[in-house]
């Protein structure tokens, strides 16, 4: 287990500031919908897709653990591993939100620059936001798009709380307004704003003549752009490329405005274009997002649980029959691996987002959306309209429902369907049944490897691991017991060379925090400690393995670990590592009477290596 050199981004001082000045659960209540449950907060995981909230936060040491996944750490980790950052760039976000200032010069060169591309990304994206507001509002050239804009119904107040801007006809106004700022071609090109010529020496503007989108995360930072004309020119929309902060498969127009409202409805509204979307806001459906030139994703879905919880529910927008079947046999398997409560609402033909809310406003919009249908049913109905219920035509349905019922993996919800299917078209259910079978995959279910040795050493070793385990929770749980460890020297029989260094942290981070058993240092200095030890590994799965025993739950019917029950625990560990010790000194006096030699000599190996693991332990 290695630890992580952390002072040479930042100061150990810096990084305690940083620490002691955020709270896990505001900065993960940005993404994931938290609710108390006892000491801790649940809610659902944003690394894998459930069900059921396994996700657990925990205020008082300031860590999080998945208990689906085992993905786990401090308020470091999460940042880390959700948005794909640095150790450097996590604290420094959070720096930055806590008003902590970092100083500079702790870097080399080298480091500030891996470290500034994103940051430069981020401030390059920004200063060109601030070009295209500029070019819409003060411009004399953005009059035309602020009348296009006027047209299409937008007010003010929309404009500027989606920032839009304009960017001017021409091919060379961005060039020039980053060569004034003296910021590289190169550098803007990385970022996607300019592109290269092919032709000859030189970039150009990748938006031109265009209405522009910011695309913002959760956090207010500007990823990437979205550009539309105000003609008939095509591209009609044009993008930013994806770059290390921008993935439009991860990314949601809207989520940064839309995120609270979707929490307190606990519904979200998904649409396919910028101007439905603010055609929705405008309307005051605030919870609404749109996405970005793709289809909805799983990852897109994931974060939105995070938003609406685990009963929340996703309304799909669409503009014609058509769309929406296709949208519904695509997502179909990302809502059903999702766990998604997903509605369709198609609109009357002729009509998007956009013209039917301003033609006929939010009630009757707000109408439509009541008898939205959920995506079989949806399904099961668009496939009735257009193949009739002729014999022909009831073939034709279960034709086109035959693989969408497959994809659906709860095998009750998917029997109801069949079931319903059945009733609708008056054919046998066993007969739909059968056809939704022809296209279902098949499952291998691997038997359970069970334990072959089942001898009573084995289960006995076993054991010894298990309490090792909970000893080590005991440690991060309940750091009172700590130098009951140490005067008994619990940590040098630990059989779990992993264990048992992760207990060494532990009672090192206690000499560092002066804990020293005094229950009000503990109490006030020792919430912190767990995330300390967590700053200290600098493997993932070891970091999460640490958070899980931090937070494991304790016997059932027991709230906290008390003195009591500890040293229970330790005496019972005691007792089966005297027990296998009396074991093996009875096989090697076995062994000596057998004159078995080669046993003798095992056996005497494993002696000598208790022995030698003992003395390595009291010298560390």
């Amino acid at each position: 287990m290695g630890v992580l050199l952390l002072a040479v981004f930042i100061p150990e001082d810096k990084i305690s500031e940083i620490k002691n000045s955020v709270d896990i659960v505001d900065i993960i209540s940005d993404i994931v919908l938290l609710k108390k449950v006892g000491r801790n907060y649940v809610g659902l995981c944003p690394f894998h897709t459930e069900k059921t909230p396994s996700f657990t936060v925990s205020p008082e040491k300031q860590i999080f653990y998945c208990f689906g996944c085992g993905t786990g750490g401090n308020v470091f980790n999460f940042l880390m591993n959700h948005d794909g950052l640095s150790f450097f760039e996590a604290a420094k976000m959070l720096a930055n939100r806590y008003g902590v200032e970092i100083p500079a010069q702790t870097m080399s060169p080298e480091q500030k620059r891996r470290i500034s591309e994103r940051e430069s990304l981020l401030a390059a994206n920004k200063q060109a936001m601030d070009f295209f507001k500029h070019s819409l509002l003060s411009d004399n050239r953005g009059k035309i798009a602020l009348e296009y804009l006027k047209k299409r119904g937008i007010e003010k107040d929309n404009i500027t709380k989606f920032n839009l801007g304009f960017a001017p006809a021409g091919w060379d106004n961005l060039i020039n307004y980053f060569s004034k700022k003296n910021i590289s071609r190169e550098l803007v090109e990385k970022f996607g704003l300019i592109i290269k010529r092919k032709s000859e020496n030189g970039y150009y503007d990748r938006f031109r003549n265009r209405i522009i989108f910011p695309i913002f995360d959760v956090g207010k930072q500007v990823l990437g752009f979205g550009g539309r004309v105000m003609d008939d020119s095509l591209p009609k929309y044009l993008n930013s490329p994806e770059t290390s902060v921008y993935n439009k498969s991860r990314s949601l127009y809207g989520l940064h405005i839309a995120k609270e409202h979707c929490r307190a409805s606990e519904t979200v509204y998904i649409v396919e274009g910028y101007f439905d979307l603010l055609a929705l806001h405008q309307h005051g459906i605030l919870n609404s997002v749109a996405t970005l030139g793709t289809s909805l994703t799983q990852e897109h879905v994931r974060i939105l649980r995070g938003f609406v919880g685990k009963n929340g529910g996703f309304i799909l927008v669409y503009d014609s029959d058509a769309a929406g079947i296709k949208a519904a046999e695509r997502s179909i398997k990302v809502f059903d691996k999702g766990y998604v409560n997903a509605e369709i609402l198609v609109l009357p033909e002729g009509y998007d987002p956009d013209s039917y809310l301003f033609e006929f406003g939010y009630k009757s919009f707000m109408n439509a959306a009541s008898k939205a249908k959920s995506i079989i049913p949806f399904l099961i109905n668009s496939a009735e309209e257009k193949h009739g219920r002729s014999i022909e035509g009831k073939i034709r349905i279960i034709s086109d429902l035959k693989q969408p019922l497959s994809n659906i993996n709860d095998s009750v919800e998917r029997s109801l369907y069949i079931k319903e299917l059945a009733e609708i078209t008056g054919i046998d259910e066993a007969a739909v049944m059968e056809k939704v079978r022809t296209v279902s995959v098949n499952k291998s279910i691997k038997p359970n490897k069970e334990l072959s040795d089942n001898t009573q050493d084995r289960n006995l070793i076993l054991k010894g691991y298990k309490l090792e385990e909970k000893i080590i929770a005991m440690m991060l749980q309940f750091p009172e017991i700590l130098s009951e460890i140490i005067s008994r020297n619990i940590l040098n029989h630990f059989e779990d060379k992993s264990l048992r260094l992760i207990g060494q942290l532990v009672l090192k981070q206690r000499d560092r925090e002066g804990l020293r058993d005094e229950l009000h240092d503990v109490s006030t200095r020792g919430n912190g400690m767990v995330s300390d030890i967590i700053n200290s590994i600098d493997d993932r799965e070891k970091r999460s393995f640490v958070a899980s025993l931090s937070v494991a739950p304790l016997s059932i019917g027991e709230d906290k670990w008390g003195r009591e029950g500890c040293l229970k625990l330790l005496s019972q560990f005691e007792l089966i590592r005297n027990r296998q010790e009396k074991t093996l000194l009875q096989k090697i006096r076995a062994a000596e009477e057998s004159n078995d030699d080669e046993l003798l000599l095992e056996l005497l190996k494993e002696k000598q290596i208790q022995v030698s693991k003992g003395i390595k332990s009291n010298l560390n």
